[in-house]
């Protein structure tokens, strides 16, 4: 299925999911309320609905990354009953126990049988809904509101090549309805084509030799209001995703290789500025005890600043507090031969630079909060690959490297959930950032911030 279908779609699923689970709650207070009084053991009054609204703050954005992450957004259009059921079932597991956990650290004494409840009651709302879904898949109004009919145009070979790549999609919602090769393509005929069969749309799989010939497909497709896909493979790319735009009313193809701006990316924004500013709140009284520590620990400045390569590899200063000595920059040169990390970055178990408080303070990231000041300052986002420093980017020796510089760096990203500085090839560290770029939605931000607590708490992998 065309991606900008698929994205659309998962994106309502998503919406729909989280509306699905909050009316699953509120109808579990209901009949618990309702049957009060009636089932021996229930006599005890339940709180009011307004006790378990808060909730709604977890429910919304935590069903989708939790459905997303067991895969229910990627399964087929239609998939085996048993194999929906496990993942519902998992889901709704997950996301009823994260409550009860939640209650339990927050200390909040909410009646835990509504909560089961909502479990039960999710897990029967979205399986009736799969089940309604496969039942119109099955009836008579399937090829209405889930198949379209496509004429595909195209030489033999790439006939071949796009039933072929294209089999799960155009067995569940697209259906060709009509082949023919592009050189015996007459418009006479194709209009002919697309009367006979009803189509929805044509598909042209065809070299840059044959634009002349495209033009007057498209030109037909126009004037029977019938949408026209081109698979645009003149160009052999490796990485880059091609989208459509328009610059001063000329049609453009892009080639990209980093996320698109789109309205995922607004919702960054806001989750960068906002959430910047709540942690920047709640540490900022701690600030002068820190910075007491840091000034009592060794002679110098309390804050260390750095160049770090920003977006693109526009350069910015970072701030952190201060965990090594003053000179530390100095002393890196007599220390080069004792680097443990491959590649241009440095990296050093036990470096004799760090001071004794700076160790506490790398440990439990606390030297980081600066960078808060960078999150709300532009130059650097909450979730992205961690800023390196100009000299190093300037030392990289394969350039596509450079691309973990194509987003904002952050404060945390797949890197430091998955073992910081454990992680001792650079290649596998910029594989983790590429695989950020390449698989970037706002729930793996969300995802990556709630796994980088824990590991932040603990101090999992500081040195």
């Amino acid at each position: 299925m065309i991606l900008r279908y698929y994205q659309v779609r998962k994106q309502i699923n998503q919406i729909k999911d989280a509306v699905v689970f909050c009316l699953a709650l509120w109808l579990a207070h209901w009949s618990r309320v309702t049957f009060t009084g009636q089932v021996p053991g229930w006599e005890k009054e339940i709180e009011p609905f307004t006790s378990f609204l808060p909730l709604y703050f977890v429910i919304v954005p935590v069903v989708p990354i939790i459905l997303g992450m067991l895969g229910y957004y990627n399964r087929p259009f239609i998939t085996r009953r048993l194999e929906t059921a496990w993942i519902l079932l998992k889901g709704c597991f997950f996301t009823t126990v994260g409550m009860i956990l939640l209650m339990f650290f927050l200390k909040e004494s909410l009646a835990r049988s509504v909560i089961i409840s909502f479990g039960v009651i999710s897990f029967v709302f979205s399986f009736i809904y799969e089940e309604f879904r496969r039942a119109i898949y099955n009836s008579k109004l399937a090829p209405i509101r889930y198949r379209q009919r496509f004429i595909h145009i195209g030489s033999r070979c790439d006939t071949s090549w796009f039933l072929k790549n294209g089999k799960r999609a155009l067995h569940d919602e697209i259906e060709v309805v009509a082949q023919v090769e592009l050189n015996d393509c007459a418009v006479a005929g194709l209009v002919d084509l697309l009367h006979e069969h009803s189509a929805n749309g044509v598909i042209i799989n065809a070299k840059h030799i044959f634009f002349g010939e495209i033009e007057k497909v498209v030109q037909a497709c126009e004037l029977e209001g019938v949408e026209v896909w081109l698979v645009a493979d003149f160009f052999k790319t490796q990485i880059s995703r091609t989208t459509f735009d328009e610059f001063q009313g000329q049609p453009m193809l892009v080639f990209r290789s980093a996320p698109e701006a789109s309205g995922q990316f607004l919702a960054k924004h806001f989750l960068d500025f906002f959430g910047a500013l709540l942690a920047l709140l709640l540490v900022a009284p701690f600030f002068g005890v820190v910075a007491l520590l840091v000034r009592l620990g060794s002679p110098g400045p309390v804050f260390f600043r750095q160049q770090r390569c920003g977006l693109n590899g526009h350069p910015f200063t970072m701030l952190k507090f201060r965990s090594m000595v003053s000179n530390a920059e100095q002393r890196k040169d007599e220390l080069a031969a004792f680097n443990e990390m491959s590649g241009p970055v440095f990296k050093l178990t036990n470096d004799p630079r760090v001071t004794r408080m700076g160790r506490f303070l790398r440990k439990y990231s606390i030297d980081e909060w600066p960078q808060l000041l960078n999150v709300l300052r532009g130059e650097m986002s909450l979730v992205g690959p961690r800023p390196l420093p100009v000299d190093e980017v300037r030392r990289f020796d394969d350039l596509s490297h450079r691309r973990r510089l194509s987003v904002k760096p952050g404060l945390t990203c797949l890197w430091q959930i998955s073992g910081r500085n454990d992680v001792k090839d650079f290649e596998d560290w910029v594989r983790l950032d590429l695989e950020y770029i390449d698989h970037w939605s706002i729930w793996l931000d969300l995802k990556i911030i709630l796994r980088t607590i824990p590991v932040v708490l603990i101090g999992t992998g500081a040195r």
